[in-house]
């Protein structure tokens, strides 16, 4: 393999083992994860990609695919191969007219936010404004405008896609309509994506911030936000978590290093609308800090971002949840009360609403019928807390699985294993395997969630 060929064709930087910025270049989000690829090929456009993708496949090199975030399993870079790395491509263009924004596959949340903002709208992202776009997207996207506005796939209207062969294609409704079901929730297991096309909505400022309640509330405080939650209005939103309170100016020092379960909000109603329509589950119990008010869309989204750099530990495990019954509840609080000291938390995503009138079958993602979305996370900056958080987060995952609806968002799993992937997808497995079939028949696209071909 002769590293200067690629470099001859290529308008990006290609970086080796022994060059100065290797180090910098293969660090992840996840400092969990430590991979040492043969080559990285740094893109700055479409071209590129091709470039890299028929390199990788001529010379039979295992080859990873990397955005512009996090992939808090590792997905993005690889051992002893080539990582595609689209961090550079952070192309953005909006189309007031059309209400739309497209966006390169190295773009992050938040500065994708920052270009629609500026017009008065938004599109449905993550609740971390370092995640990237294309990951998040092609996992299916949940995040705090999901309820009323749907996932992130369900607001996509077109993608352009590199495939294993080295061809580019556009594919939307009309174009490639089976790779465009596919790419809706089956993550990047069928081609590299250098774009995506959104649909915008008229989201400027948001209702938001958090409400705080004493760890042991949880029975009494989970339990009404479940019947709030389904029965709310779309525009109001919030998502449920169990988290030690960080030691931040954001917090009061009272409160700093205390055990609590809470309801971070964000409603795109009027505030005095949001107001009242949440005032009742804010009132539930005895909070300890119920701080909601007006602020623009993308704060929201930047909001925890200092509690999150890059360079922490992760460990992630995942499940849908149709209802959490009162053994399930207090299951989760004795979990959750074992959280190791710092940043290890556990998150339940409502994925009700606009997500609901999209049928299971109409896009890859198939848990239409799940009400949410839960993460347990284990976080902490010292790697010799490794062993540590993960076990508590494989713990507590195993002590409530019992209770779920069987399968995982995406995007929140580590390297679980071909069971898991399959209980991913449900139903629409096998025809996702049928297209992987179509458009990638060797596998070559296999770091990832890994649909096998059929």
């Amino acid at each position: 393999m002769d590293a200067a060929q690629l470099r001859g064709r290529f308008r990006g930087e290609i970086v080796e083992p022994g060059d100065a910025g290797y180090d910098d270049a293969r660090k992840v989000y996840n400092a969990m994860i430590d991979r040492r690829p043969r080559l990285i090929a740094r893109c700055r456009d479409a071209g590129d990609v091709m470039t890299a993708v028929n390199f990788g496949r001529e010379h039979t090199l295992l080859t990873a695919i990397r955005g512009g975030g996090h992939n808090g399993g590792g997905l993005g870079i690889c051992d002893d191969g080539l990582v595609i790395d689209l961090s550079g491509m952070k192309g953005i263009r909006v189309d007031p007219a059309a209400r739309t924004v497209r966006v390169e596959g190295g773009c992050t949340g938040g500065e994708m936010d920052h270009a629609t903002h500026a017009f008065g709208m938004a599109t449905p992202g993550g609740t971390v404004s370092t995640t990237g776009v294309a990951g998040l997207t092609l996992g299916g996207g949940i995040g705090h405008l999901t309820r009323p506005c749907g996932l992130a796939i369900d607001n996509l209207l077109e993608v352009d896609v590199v495939l294993a062969d080295g061809r580019f294609v556009t594919a939307n409704a009309q174009e490639h309509a089976d790779l465009f079901w596919a790419v809706r929730g089956g993550g990047g297991n069928f081609g590299v994506v250098t774009s995506f096309l959104f649909r915008l909505h008229p989201v400027a400022t948001v209702s938001a911030g958090p409400t705080f309640w004493p760890i042991e509330q949880t029975p009494e405080v989970l339990s009404a936000y479940q019947t709030f939650i389904l029965e709310a209005p779309e525009d109001v939103s919030g998502f449920f978590a169990f988290l030690t309170i960080p030691p931040v100016p954001l917090f009061p020092p009272e409160l700093h290093g205390r055990n609590v379960c809470a309801v971070i909000w964000c409603s795109t109603a009027a505030p005095e609308r949001a107001d009242q329509a949440t005032r009742k589950m804010r009132s539930v119990g005895t909070p300890l800090l119920d701080h909601v008010g007006p602020m623009p869309f993308p704060v929201l989204q930047s909001l925890f971002d200092p509690l999150l750099p890059p360079g922490l530990q992760w460990y992630w495990r995942a499940d849908f949840v149709k209802s959490f019954s009162a053994e399930a509840i207090r299951t989760h609080l004795e979990q959750a009360s074992k959280a190791p000291a710092g940043a290890s938390q556990a998150h339940i995503y409502p994925i009700n609403g606009a997500v609901h009138r999209v049928g299971a079958t109409d896009t890859a993602f198939s848990y239409r019928d799940a009400n949410f979305a839960l993460v347990i996370v284990g976080v902490d900056p010292d790697p010799s807390n490794r062993e540590t958080i993960t076990k508590w987060c494989k713990d507590y995952f195993d002590a409530v699985h019992p209770y779920s609806a069987g399968g995982a968002y995406v995007n929140f799993m580590m390297e679980e294993g071909q069971p898991r992937v399959k209980a991913a997808f449900r139903d629409n497995y096998d025809r996702l395997a049928r297209v992987k079939k179509t458009y990638d028949p060797t596998n070559f696209f296999r770091v990832n969630q890994n649909i096998q071909p059929a």
